[in-house]
């Protein structure tokens, strides 16, 4: 997040800003105390909402569920608090999160505050300050990727006091069950490829070779990248957890799509950014299994889960949109997406081991 990355927040997506600036006053007195607060809204996220509390110099991110029902497990602001408020001690990328707020009075929902970082997102471009055909700064971006999530990996949840965070027991299980509840609360329409990719992925759960700490939606846009190509930030841990660590390879892979490929809209379409031109999916694979030790023969079950999750936030944010839930105009364009990745996971639960 860059100086310029904010904008007006939009209006279905307001909140009471003096009762919020009140709050941040009285419970983050030695960040905001009795200074003047102003609001504006990072408008890049396509589900949680995000804003900017700026005060005398100081900067404070809020982040709260969407307007409107959410999924049960979605969303979760505690959780990401939780995660963010410890793990930040062992793993630099982690942003600190400072207070969080279960009362829905204050801002609509509950949210939580937590540090600001600076630099870029790369969701519909590059860096500005890069060159424009950077390539090598483009590759270094994606090796620190796969860098990054292998450091994530090797964390002893029990050192940052994450040990409880989840139920390592069953998690992949849980989570093909949870998507599937999902997709039936979700779906405007039917996709019958997503009958036939949850029963191949149910036929055949691989035995999990660790428990550690997830992010659970590991991908480039969730990240945020200084100029020399390095990740300064990870962010979006809503869905963070203890479980598999090949779930959050396998999100990688679903979203590591050449240009022109199938499921490149899921990215965002021809103005997305992807590191697939500049690190090959062999040469992310053998990255991660060198930092890691982690084998991945069933790595293709990995990637299919992810397909299928993939296709049921697409689906559940479009369902927002036609809902009238949000007047966010780039949901739209979801409507044709989900047969598009669920074709994609059949294609690839499919294919050879």
């Amino acid at each position: 997040m860059s100086p310029t990355d904010t904008s007006p927040i939009r209006p279905e997506e307001a909140f009471d800003e003096i009762a919020v600036a009140s709050y941040l006053g009285r419970h983050l007195s030695g960040l905001v105390g009795r200074k003047i607060v102003t609001f504006d809204q990072f408008p890049g996220g396509k589900a949680n909402l995000t804003y900017r509390a700026s005060a005398d110099g100081v900067e404070l991110v809020l982040r709260r569920a969407p307007l409107g029902e959410v999924a049960r497990g979605g969303h979760d602001m505690q959780r990401e608090f939780r995660v963010l408020s410890r793990l930040w001690r062992e793993y630099p990328l982690a942003p600190q999160a400072y207070h969080y707020c279960a009362d829905p009075a204050v801002m609509g929902k509950p949210f939580f505050v937590m540090e600001r970082r600076h630099g870029h997102v790369p969701r519909d471009s590059w860096p500005a300050s890069w060159p424009e055909h950077a390539t090598l700064l483009r590759t270094t971006a994606a090796r620190s990727l796969v860098a990054a999530v292998g450091d994530l990996h090797r964390i002893d949840p029990a050192a940052v006091g994450l040990d409880d965070f989840g139920h390592p027991e069953g998690f992949v299980e849980r989570q093909l069950a949870g998507w599937a509840q999902r997709w039936e609360a979700a779906r405007t329409r039917d996709v019958a490829d997503m009958d036939l990719a949850l029963a191949l992925l149910s036929s055949d759960v691989p035995l999990p070779q660790a428990a550690c700490v997830l992010h659970n939606d590991f991908k480039l846009d969730n990240t945020m990248l200084g100029d020399d190509g390095h990740l300064v930030a990870v962010f979006d841990w809503d869905m963070s957890t203890i479980g598999d660590p090949l779930m959050d390879i396998g999100t990688m892979l679903a979203y590591w799509a050449q240009p022109g490929a199938a499921t490149y809209p899921i990215l965002g379409g021809s103005e997305a950014v992807t590191p697939a031109p500049y690190l090959s999916r062999d040469d992310l694979l053998q990255q991660y299994a060198t930092a890691t030790g982690f084998e991945l023969s069933r790595i293709r079950f990995y990637e299919g889960l992810a397909l299928y999750r993939i296709t049921v936030i697409i689906e559940q944010i479009y369902a927002r949109y036609a809902a009238g839930q949000t007047t966010d105009h780039r949901f739209s364009a979801f409507e044709s997406l989900p047969p598009i990745l669920a074709r994609a996971a059949v294609d690839v639960l499919s294919g050879p081991s």
